[in-house]
């Protein structure tokens, strides 16, 4: 396959809002693109209520945008309906949030993990017991597993039924959705650990949606940062946590602490003050605008667009990155 495993091009989400709330338009999220190379993992990293999770929804069509394009492995998905879509979800799965409301609980986890087998008609060959204990084994549970239900299993068991779910069609895109928010500190290692191994010894890409900057610096090969339905910056993860170019990332990483006590107390943070803005009603111009301290009147009355920080893809949507990569040009 040649060219990327996916691609999202000005995708637009757009809801009704509840006739208590006026029954305005709103925007989930507006103009997002993105890329995902073969093997590659990116990070989708934002405050809650950016519009991470609309982004994995649509992309694995749970959700139709209402404009803007998806392609995957060359082919444009956006519209395409059910039965034509139907193949093409075996090669997209999802890895939910809460590893408690996302399996049946009426269900074996032999019979949850099977499910997609059975759906997609991938058992006429060797039976799906076999498969569903390798897909168990493959995320170090044994096979004595299959015949509990999901109430008899810990969090962390239930996040890897819900793992060998996804994977047991051995995808080629993986949406993963706060895989691991839901855990302990202990149990999320061991989560993403087991992540990282499976990406490489099977090769599928994945966009890894997190609110956790450093599950993302962990795990990811590239950074996209979403603020109000919109991605700010993007580039890999030693541009993005390493040389921050957009306010907000720069807030993002100075709320997070460190993990040395004595740097944690020493540093200067840079905490974006206020709450974004509702997105029923967005702001003007740059949707940061309200809570930016660099903000001026360029920023409320005209949307940046994005700019390439760096010839390597570092991107970024900000007027005053704008105006600093014309004065680095005017004296070259």
């Amino acid at each position: 396959m040649t060219g990327p495993v996916l691609e999202v091009t000005d995708l637009r989400m757009e809801f009704r809002a509840p006739r208590s709330a006026g029954g305005r338009r709103v925007q989930a999220i507006r103009e997002v693109s993105l890329t995902i190379g073969e093997g590659e993992i990116l990070g989708l990293v934002g405050e809650t209520g950016s519009g991470k999770t609309t982004v994995g929804k649509c992309v694995v069509r749970l959700l139709r945008p209402t404009a803007g394009t998806i392609r995957f492995a060359g082919r444009d998905i956006t519209t395409m309906p059910a039965r034509a879509l139907r193949p093409v979800r075996s090669q997209i799965q999802m890895v939910f949030q809460d590893p408690y409301s996302s399996l049946d609980p009426r269900m074996t986890v032999g019979q949850i993990v099977a499910e997609p087998l059975r759906a997609h008609g991938r058992f006429k060959d060797l039976g799906v017991r076999p498969l569903a204990s390798r897909a168990i084994e493959r995320v170090g549970l044994s096979t004595q597993v299959l015949d509990r239900y999901p109430n008899e299993l810990s969090g962390g068991q239930r996040q890897r039924v819900g793992l060998a779910r996804a994977l047991v069609l051995e995808p080629k895109l993986l949406i993963a959705d706060e895989p691991v928010s839901a855990l302990d500190v202990s149990v999320r290692a061991g989560i993403l650990n087991l992540l990282a191994d499976l990406q490489k010894s099977m090769g599928f890409s994945c966009l890894f949606i997190t609110h956790d900057l450093g599950v993302a610096e962990f795990l990811c090969d590239r950074v996209a940062v979403m603020y109000l339905g919109e991605i700010v910056e993007v580039g890999s993860r030693d541009e993005v946590f390493g040389d921050p170019r957009h306010p907000y990332t720069r807030s993002l990483l100075g709320a997070a602490p460190l993990a040395d006590p004595v740097a944690q107390r020493s540093r200067e943070r840079s905490i974006m003050p206020g709450e974004p803005p509702s997105a029923i009603s967005p702001p003007p111009g740059c949707s940061l605008n309200p809570r930016c301290p660099l903000a001026d009147t360029r920023c409320s009355t005209e949307a940046p667009v994005q700019t390439e920080v760096s010839p390597t893809g570092h991107l970024a949507r900000c007027h005053r990155i704008q105006e600093q990569m014309s004065l680095e040009v005017s004296h070259t």
